[in-house]
C-alpha cells in the first residue's frame, strides 16, 4: 500500500480541493481532446486536401509528443518550486497560437513546426502536471483524486473524437482546427487561471520515506533506472497493441465495423480499470502491484495474439483496456510511492519523457515488428515478451525502504 506517513493535503480547504480536481477534469478532457485525439480523426482529410504525405503528417505530430517529453523535465522542476497555476495557464495560452499555426500552414514544414510548438505546449498542460498538482494538494488522499482526474480524462476521445468528426463533416480541417483553438481558449486558459488558485504545499510538508534524497542522486540510483525500464518496455507494448488492435482483427477475419467495436469497448476498459487501482493499493505493496500490474499487460497483450474466437478477442480487448487504465495510475503514483512528493514534478517529468517516447514511436515499430515476424499475431507475442520483460524488472524497481505490506 501506499506509505502511512503521506503528504497533507496543504492548505487548500475542501471546497478549494473540489474546485481544483473539477478544473483539472474539464481541462484535461478538453487539452487532450484538442491537442492529441482531434489529430488522428482529421489526418486523413488534411493529407487528402493538402497532398502532403499521411506518413509526414503523423512524424510531425509524433515530434510534438517527443517535444512534450523533453520539455516536461524543467516543467516538472518549476512545477515543484512554484505550484501548477502559472505552468498551466502559461502552457493553455501556447496552446492556442499553436493550434492556430497548424491551422494556418502553408507547406509541411510550417505544419511540423507549429506541432513542436504544441508539444511545448502539451508538456505544460497534459498528465504530469496535472499529476503534480493533485499529489501535492491531495495528499494521502492523492490515489482518489488522480482515480477521479483519469476516469474524467478517459472520455477525451469520446467526446472530441465524434465532436470532431461532426466539424469536420460541415467545415475544412481549417476551420475545425480554428474552431478547437477557440474552446481550447476558452476553458483552458480560464479554467487554469482561476481554477489553480492557492497556497502551494511548501516541499517538506510532505516529505515522506526516502523523500529527503536529492532528485540527481534518485535519478541515478538503480531502483529509478530499472523503473524507467519496467514501464518504458510496458509502454511501448501497450500502445502498440492500441495502435494495431484493428488491424489483428483484420487479419483474423473480424469485419471493420466489429473491430472498430472492439477498440471502442477496449477504451471503455481502460476508464472502467482504473476503479480498480484504490483496491490494488491497499491490497499490495507497492513492489506486489507494479509486477502485477506489468503481468497484466503481457498476459493480456499475449491473449489478444493467440485466442482466434470473435467473441474471446473482444473480451480480451476489454480486459487488456482494463491493464492499460490500471497502469495509468500506477505511472501516476510511481513516484511518489517510492520517494515522495518533495520532488514529484521533477522526477515525473524524467521519468515520463522515456514513456512518451516510446509512445511515440510504438505506432512505427509495431508495423514493423508485424512485417519482421510475418503477420500480426506474432507481432503481439513479441509486444507480450516485451511486458513481460518490464514485469520481471518491476521486481528491482522498488527501493527497500519504501516496502511496507498492504
Amino acid at each position: 500500500m501506499a506509505l502511512s506517513t503521506a503528504a497533507r493535503p496543504g492548505s487548500l480547504n475542501r471546497a478549494g480541493l473540489s474546485r481544483v480536481l473539477a478544473t483539472l477534469c474539464v481541462t484535461e478532457v478538453t487539452s487532450w481532446g484538442v491537442l492529441y485525439y482531434a489529430f488522428p480523426v482529421l489526418a486523413t482529410d488534411i493529407s487528402a486536401a493538402t497532398g502532403w504525405p499521411l506518413a509526414w503528417l503523423i512524424a510531425a505530430f509524433s515530434a510534438g509528443q517527443l517535444v512534450a517529453a523533453l520539455v516536461g523535465i524543467p516543467v516538472g522542476r518549476v512545477l515543484d518550486r512554484h505550484g501548477p497555476r502559472a505552468v498551466m495557464t502559461a502552457g493553455s495560452v501556447l496552446a492556442v497560437p499553436a493550434v492556430l499555426a497548424i491551422a494556418a500552414a502553408p507547406n509541411l514544414a510550417w505544419f511540423a513546426g507549429a506541432w513542436l510548438l504544441a508539444g511545448v505546449a502539451m508538456g505544460a498542460v497534459l498528465y504530469p502536471p496535472a499529476f503534480a498538482a493533485l499529489t501535492r494538494w491531495y495528499g494521502p488522499h492523492r490515489v482518489r483524486a488522480l482515480t477521479v482526474l483519469t476516469l474524467a480524462a478517459g472520455l477525451a476521445s469520446t467526446v472530441f473524437a465524434p465532436l470532431t468528426a461532426a466539424l469536420a463533416a460541415r467545415l475544412e480541417w481549417r476551420q475545425v482546427y480554428l474552431v478547437l483553438a477557440i474552446v481550447l481558449g476558452l476553458i483552458t486558459i480560464i479554467g487554469h487561471a482561476w481554477g489553480l488558485r492557492g497556497p502551494w504545499p511548501r516541499s517538506d510538508e510532505d516529505a515522506q520515506g526516502p523523500a529527503g534524497q536529492p532528485p540527481g542522486r534518485v535519478v541515478r540510483s538503480r531502483p529509478f533506472i530499472v523503473l524507467v525500464a519496467a514501464l518504458a518496455l510496458t509502454a511501448f507494448a501497450t500502445f502498440a497493441v492500441v495502435i494495431n488492435l484493428v488491424p489483428l482483427l483484420l487479419e483474423r477475419g473480424v469485419d471493420a465495423g466489429t473491430a472498430a467495436v472492439a477498440l471502442g469497448l477496449g477504451g471503455l476498459g481502460q476508464v472502467l480499470g482504473r476503479l480498480g487501482y484504490a483496491p490494488l493499493v491497499r491490497w499490495l505493496n507497492v513492489r506486489a502491484r507494479t509486477v502485477v500490474v506489468l503481468a497484466a499487460v503481457a498476459i493480456t497483450t499475449a491473449l489478444l495474439g493467440v485466442l482466434t474466437s470473435v467473441t474471446a478477442l473482444i473480451v480480451a480487448a476489454v480486459v487488456a483496456g482494463m491493464a492499460r487504465g490500471i497502469l495509468t495510475l500506477l505511472q501516476a503514483t510511481a513516484v511518489t510511492d517510492r520517494w515522495g512528493a518533495t520532488h514529484y514534478g521533477q522526477l515525473t517529468g524524467i521519468l515520463s519523457a522515456p514513456l512518451t517516447i516510446t509512445v511515440a514511436l510504438a505506432p512505427w515499430a509495431g508495423a514493423g515488428i508485424a512485417a519482421l515476424t510475418g503477420g500480426y499475431s506474432p507481432m503481439f507475442l513479441v509486444l507480450a515478451a516485451l511486458a513481460l520483460g518490464g514485469s520481471a524488472l518491476g521486481l528491482a524497481a522498488t527501493p527497500s525502504s519504501t516496502e511496507r505490506t498492504p
